[in-house]
Order: C-alpha cells, then sequence, then structure tokens
C-alpha cells in the first residue's frame, strides 16, 4: 500500500483515512470491530475520529467513537505502533462550550487518551477555530503535550486561510511549534473550502492535509436523487443541500466515469480526491463491509486526465 508523508509531521499514512464519527453511532461495536479489521487487512493505516463523536445523538455525551476505538485497540489485532490514530479537541458540545483554552486541553488530552486507552494520540488537531484564545494559547498548551509524549504531531480542523496564516505567524513568533495539518471540507461538490490561497499556502509550507466529507454526507455515492431518496437517513438533512443543479451534474459525469471504469460513483469520487494535488488523503466512513470495499477501491483507482477534467469542470 502507497504511503504519503503528512506534511513534516514524520507520520506517514495510505491515501484513505478511516472516519470514526460513525462508531457508536449508526456502526455498533461488532461492526465497528470488523470494518477496522478489513481496513488494517487491506493495508491502511489511520483513523479519524474526535472528542465530540457522537455528542449529536440523544443520549450521547461524546467520546463514544474514542471508546468504540480504544477497545478495538486493546484487542490487539493491530499493534499500536501500526495504527495512526487522529483525534480533536475543541468543539462545543451542545451547552457545554470547550473552544481552545489551554486548561481545557489539558483536561481533554487526558480524557481522549484514556478513552481510547493509548499512551499517546499520534496527531491532534483543533477541531475548530476559537477567536477568543490567542494561537500561542492552543499552541503552547499542544505543545506541552508533545513534550509530555502524549501528542506526536498537531493540527487544525476548518480554519480558512488567514486563521492558518495567523496561527503560522503566531508560532514563528512565540517560538512554538506550527500546525502542520489542516483538515478542511472538500469534496468534488465543495471545494472553494480548500482549492485556491488555503491551498496555495498548504503546498507552500509543507502542511499536510487531510479533508473530510469526502463523500459530501453520502451524496457522492449516488444514492440520493430526489428529496424522496433522502427520508429516514441520518444525514438527510445535510444532503438536501446537494440537490441542486450543481450536484446533478456531477451526479451525470460520476455515473458516465462509472460506465468508463466499472467503478462505484463513491469509488470515483473518492480517487478524485488523491490525485489532486497537496492532499494527504480523504476521510470516508463506512457502516458495513461492501461499503468499505467501495470505499477502499479508490486507492487502486488511476483517473486519467479526461476524466479529472470532466469531474472538475462538472463540480466548477
Amino acid at each position: 500500500m502507497e504511503q504519503r508523508a503528512l506534511g513534516r509531521t514524520g507520520l506517514s499514512i495510505a491515501p484513505i483515512v478511516f472516519g470514526g464519527n460513525v462508531f457508536g453511532w449508526t456502526a455498533d461495536e461488532k461492526t465497528s470491530f470488523d470494518l477496522l479489521d478489513r481496513f488494517f487487512d487491506a493495508g491502511f493505516n489511520a483513523i479519524d475520529t474526535a472528542d465530540v463523536y457522537s455528542a449529536w445523538v440523544d443520549g450521547h455525551a461524546g467520546g463514544e467513537s474514542e471508546t468504540v476505538i480504544g477497545k478495538w485497540l486493546k484487542r490487539g489485532y493491530v499493534a499500536r505502533d501500526q495504527a495512526v490514530i487522529v483525534t480533536k479537541v475543541g468543539f462545543d458540545n451542545r451547552d457545554r462550550k470547550t473552544g481552545l483554552s489551554a486548561g481545557w486541553i489539558a483536561e481533554a488530552a487526558e480524557a481522549s487518551l484514556k478513552r481510547l486507552g493509548t499512551d499517546y494520540i499520534d496527531l491532534y488537531l483543533a477541531h475548530q477555530p476559537d477567536d477568543e484564545v490567542p494561537h500561542e494559547e492552543t499552541l503552547a498548551a499542544l505543545d506541552r503535550l508533545r513534550q509530555e509524549g502524549k501528542v506526536r504531531a498537531i493540527g487544525c480542523s476548518n480554519f480558512d486561510v488567514h486563521r492558518l496564516q495567523a496561527s503560522l505567524d503566531a508560532a514563528a513568533q512565540h517560538g512554538l511549534p506550527r500546525y502542520d495539518v489542516i483538515q478542511p471540507e472538500y469534496n468534488l461538490y465543495t471545494r472553494d473550502k480548500f482549492e485556491g490561497p488555503l491551498a496555495e499556502l498548504c503546498v507552500r509550507e509543507n502542511i499536510g492535509v487531510i479533508s473530510y466529507y469526502a463523500l459530501a454526507a453520502g451524496f457522492l455515492t449516488g444514492k440520493y436523487r430526489s428529496r424522496e431518496d433522502t427520508e429516514g437517513s441520518s444525514r438527510g438533512y445535510r444532503v438536501g443541500d446537494y440537490l441542486n443543479d450543481k450536484g446533478f451534474r456531477i451526479l451525470a459525469a460520476l455515473d458516465e466515469l462509472a460506465v468508463e471504469t466499472d467503478a462505484e460513483p463513491a469509488t470515483i469520487a473518492l480517487a478524485w480526491l488523491i490525485q489532486k494535488k497537496g492532499l494527504a488523503a480523504p476521510i470516508a466512513s463506512a457502516t458495513s463491509l461492501a461499503q468499505l470495499e467501495t470505499i477502499m477501491a479508490a486507492a487502486d483507482l488511476s483517473l486519467s486526465a479526461d476524466q479529472m477534467k470532466l469531474l472538475d469542470e462538472a463540480g466548477a
């Protein structure tokens, strides 16, 4: 399996990251274990989660995903040093305002380590910007965790180009480690949150990029073609945003390439991302082994220049 350097972190990951938001939510513990076993058997090595997953579910408090991953790690199916665990801190959990203060980061990291059942987190991300806390306070708190051996590398998620640049400036000014990884929303439909100045900054500064919503909440699988198709779906409220002329153009292009390549639309959408300059890997979730096989097939699908162009133009 191809391994891609994640910026200058020293970490290397396969070209697809498993999205652990489903663990303990739409995938129960046994299903989650089966999915992770198969994913690692196929040569992939990175899992993305967050301390807030899945607080949006009634009766959940957050941390359910990390707990499932921790139980899976404890089984020893894969050696700890063969798994790259990405988790995040700082996303508001219902009425509890957490943010990126030094005190909260220290507390939240300990809780994540306990749930994951591990001594260290490979990649720890600031989940969303916190404009009430100076960048240097957050970076210093993350640096302490790194010096203590509890975190190997640090990054951020949902930062636009201005916030990322400001954090780089703060790191340089205060002699602190910078964010070496960013996690933006990026897929065939939503491109403006990464392409352009942010992507250029990441390439120029050698910042690793792992994108989320790679399949646009399932829309790019092709199974949602109308409002009626979203009824009963746990993500139906989000999929509706893509049911417009642009979305239908993208689906038509995926359908055309599905015939050419004998691959599923989801596989093609992920392959498009994998071939994009500056992107280390997209994050994709699965709740069944069949879905997982479709996702993993993207690592072996090479799209031609003409096929990439067709998709680029459909989503422009």
